[in-house]
């Protein structure tokens, strides 16, 4: 399964620029061929457990990973459902919709975000790769960039911009 798996290019290095800005990163992802068979929680859980050592090299980290392993319209957790927001927020309770980003190249991941009032963010990546229902995600997205560390660059550039009034600090 992990060789399968595709670390995106930069990817380490802006999560890691996310880690030193103080951002939690929380992954959430449908894995409905654990319904369907085709592989076990288990094996999802190790993908994890090596994506977090590929990312430990460059220094970075993810802070919680959240899957959804049904089928379709079996739960309330697979995206564009708010079900793994809701996980997220049990297990996080300072973090909110508003303050929240959505970034991801599906359709399900820009409507998760535009439900929950997330900014949401959509990646191109590889036109070859990209998913069914890529030009809507595209064109729903608040923000569209080529490549995960040019959109990271942007927001945390707009992070260490900001204005806040006096006496607040960033959280």
């Amino acid at each position: 399964m992990w060789s399968d798996f595709r670390v995106l290019p930069g990817a380490p290095a802006a999560v890691a620029r996310l880690n030193r800005a103080g951002i939690r990163i929380l992954v959430v992802s449908n894995q409905r061929g654990i319904a369907l068979g085709l592989y076990s929680e288990a094996d999802v859980q190790a993908i994890h457990a090596s994506l977090q050592e590929v990312l430990m090299a460059d220094g970075a980290h993810v802070d919680a990973f959240y899957i959804c392993p049904h089928d379709k319209e079996r739960c309330n957790c697979r995206k564009p459902l708010p079900g793994m927001f809701e996980q997220a927020q049990h297990d996080f309770p300072d973090i909110t919709a508003t303050t929240s980003v959505m970034i991801g190249d599906s359709l399900s991941d820009i409507e998760f975000g535009k439900r929950l009032g997330m900014r949401t963010v959509f990646i191109e990546g590889d036109a070859e790769r990209r998913k069914a229902g890529a030009e809507a995600a595209a064109e729903n997205a608040d923000l569209r960039f080529p490549s995960l560390a040019s959109a990271i660059d942007v927001l945390v550039g707009e992070r260490e911009s900001a204005v806040l009034p006096y006496g607040h600090e960033p959280q």
